[in-house]
């Protein structure tokens, strides 16, 4: 209890003046320090002289002070700093002192008043050692109150170069959290051993459960800066084995106003370990192709609709128009804008089903540009469910894209999916057949809107993806369900999608497919390991996975060319232009027409049929449609 009160005291009380009046006191006393050793240790000296002179130094020590500043570093954080200004403040009094003895010896201004030269230097040594070793006892005196009262966390950090001396700085620096800095790691031969500030570097390789068990070790924070995908995933995952927390410090670009804070150093994300470089895109042109225009998105409330909202949020348009039917999330939206200060948007409860509707919708607000994200996704669901799949897949474009040549819009961009790629849902076969009438409506040239696909694989965090689902099942105590030991996805973050989105709106002359290199494939059961690591438990001992078998519809392995594809660059070099296969268009287009009017009957097997005929690539796997691929080949 007297502890909290001393320290909670001395987070209140000592403030700079009080350090300013300690310092002036000190030194007074080293003053008198210096007579006693200048005479022995004795005092075999006119004491009376003290009456005066140690005024004039009290006065001329805060002169200094008050101009060097040196009270006005906070003390429990001493450095190398601190203890410079001290010398320098030090350094001013005496030079003052002897100035002023010289001027009044020369002068005679007050003849009875003078301080030896010797006691000006042998104080001048007294005072530089007694303020600096003052603020270090301080120092260590909070550190030991302070580290019986609050946790400690014992870190190892990854990198003994630049970064990882200002990661250490930052850590030094934090008031809130108390860290120890075991030790730097680092692959560098010529770095092992040697210590920075007291603090040795140790070899990675050497680096096992029974160092972090004997030093206690509670994170290791990773501060490479520039660091590859590639390295990043390797450290992680031997990392994570150890049982400690891993953290990773931002790029510099990320730091506030060029200098690292503590609260920056974050925990790696899931996101973090795609096996890939983030993909980033800065083009002028998207803002030259959005500003000053009215832009409809569909679909805003979802998890990619949403993101292409907030990214055109940002730019200086006309007016953003944000039609979905789910109201609570487009309620979200909206507030989220709102409180973002964003203007000049109008949020819309609405169905791209209902032509009626959303005819009115591009009378009264003429969009310029079209983002159309309205899509139903999930291949469990829509497998049972092939009405709603090609009425909102198929008949929802075939809707705003019908509008948007009759509006004269200038640009419509559809999202797709790499599960549009031969297909094996129904899900995906209907993206599949969207794709194949925006096509067809491009080739017709009695119009002038541009009409372009983005297709990309899973996102990262998206509304029902494997990441919030693992998310909730790891925060029930597991265990993870995975459908199948060796299936893999391609990932991207929700705002790299949403950017190459952006930027398809402004590339080609229309009719283009644009896909991503995404990089490597990833395990959706190394992810399942990754999460359970991060989150701080053992696999499997604290949580296992769960082997479930493949959902009705579903692939092993995505792909995002179909046969008969290939791609061509752009001159972004992480997008492509997958060439279309050769269709006959006016033959596609009326077979989809037929498909939506028939799906009208709400005879499942008989839709399914049809979009096989359109999309013949179409197999259908573990699902109750197979059987219509045997009558096929029959």
């Amino acid at each position: 209890m007297i502890k909290k009160l001393v320290l909670k005291a001395l987070d209140k009380y000592a403030s700079r003046w009080l350090v300013l009046i300690i310092d002036i006191f000190l030194v007074c006393v080293s003053f008198v320090l210096a007579y006693t050793v200048r005479f022995n240790a004795s005092l075999n000296f006119n004491v009376e002289d003290l009456y005066y002179q140690i005024p004039t130094i009290a006065s001329i020590a805060l002169i200094s002070f008050l101009v060097v500043g040196s009270y006005k570093g906070i003390i429990r954080h001493t450095g190398t700093r601190d203890a410079f200004n001290v010398f320098v403040g030090t350094t001013l009094l005496s030079i003052i002192t002897i100035t002023v003895v010289l001027f009044n010896s020369f002068f005679n201004i007050i003849p009875d008043f003078t301080i030896p030269k010797t006691i000006i230097i042998i104080h001048y040594l007294i005072t530089v050692l007694v303020l600096v070793v003052s603020r270090y006892i301080f120092k260590a005196f909070y550190e030991i109150i302070s580290t019986e009262l609050d946790s400690i966390t014992n870190v190892l950090i990854y990198g003994a170069g630049d970064s990882g001396l200002i990661t250490y700085g930052a850590l030094n620096r934090d008031t809130k959290n108390k860290y120890e800095v075991i030790g730097f790691i680092d692959d560098n031969l010529k770095k092992i051993d040697k210590k920075i500030d007291r603090i040795r570097i140790y070899n990675g390789k050497k680096i096992d459960r029974n160092f972090i068990q004997n030093k206690k070790i509670d994170e290791i924070i990773i501060s490479i800066q520039n660091i590859k995908s590639e390295k990043l995933l390797y450290l992680t995952d031997n990392l994570l084995t150890l049982g400690v927390k891993i953290k990773i410090v931002p790029p510099l670009s990320k730091w506030i106003d060029g200098d690292l804070e503590a609260n920056q150093i974050k925990s790696v994300k899931i996101e973090d370990l795609l096996d890939r470089k983030p993909i980033s895109i800065d083009n002028p042109i998207v803002q030259r192709d959005v500003n000053n225009k009215v832009i409809l998105v569909t679909g805003a409330a979802g998890s990619i609709g949403s993101e292409i909202s907030r990214q055109l949020s940002n730019y200086k348009h006309k007016h953003l128009v944000l039609v979905d039917q789910a109201e609570s999330a487009l309620y979200d939206l909206q507030q989220e804008l709102v409180q973002k200060d964003k203007e000049n948007f109008t949020s819309i409860v609405a169905d791209v089903r209902d032509k009626k509707r959303m005819s009115l919708i591009f009378e009264q607000y003429k969009p310029q540009k079209v983002f159309h994200a309205a899509a139903y996704k999930h291949v469990p669901l829509m497998e049972m469910s092939p009405y709603e799949a090609v009425k909102i897949n198929i008949g929802g474009t075939k809707t705003i894209a019908d509008l948007s040549i009759e509006n004269n819009i200038e640009r419509f961009v559809m999202v797709s999916t790499d599960k549009a790629v031969n297909p094996t849902n129904v899900m995906g076969a209907t993206k599949r057949v969207a794709e194949m009438y925006i096509s067809c409506l491009s080739n017709n040239k009695n119009h002038n809107t541009k009409f372009t696909t983005t297709r990309f694989g899973n996102v990262l965090g998206s509304n029902g993806s494997v990441i919030p689902l693992f998310k909730r099942q790891i925060e029930n105590g597991g265990p993870l369900t995975v459908t199948h030991k060796d299936i893999t996805r391609y990932f991207m973050t929700i705002p790299e999608a949403c950017r190459l989105v952006l930027e398809a709106g402004t590339m080609g002359n229309g009719g283009e497919i644009y896909i991503f290199d995404m990089g490597k494939s990833v395990k959706i059961y190394n992810i399942a390991k990754r999460m359970i690591h991060l989150s701080g438990l053992n696999f499997p001992d604290d949580i296992d996975i769960k082997i479930t078998g493949l959902r009705p519809g579903e692939k092993l392995y995505e792909e995002l060319l179909a046969n008969g594809e290939n791609t061509t660059p752009t001159y972004h070099e992480k997008i492509m232009i997958a060439k279309n296969q050769q269709i006959h268009y006016d033959y596609i287009s009326d077979k989809i027409l037929d498909l939506c009017n028939a799906n009208k009957d709400h005879n499942n097997q008989k839709t399914v049929q049809l979009i096989k005929q359109i999309v013949p690539e179409y197999k259908s796997n573990n699902s109750i449609y197979e059987k219509l691929d045997i009558v096929s080949k029959n």
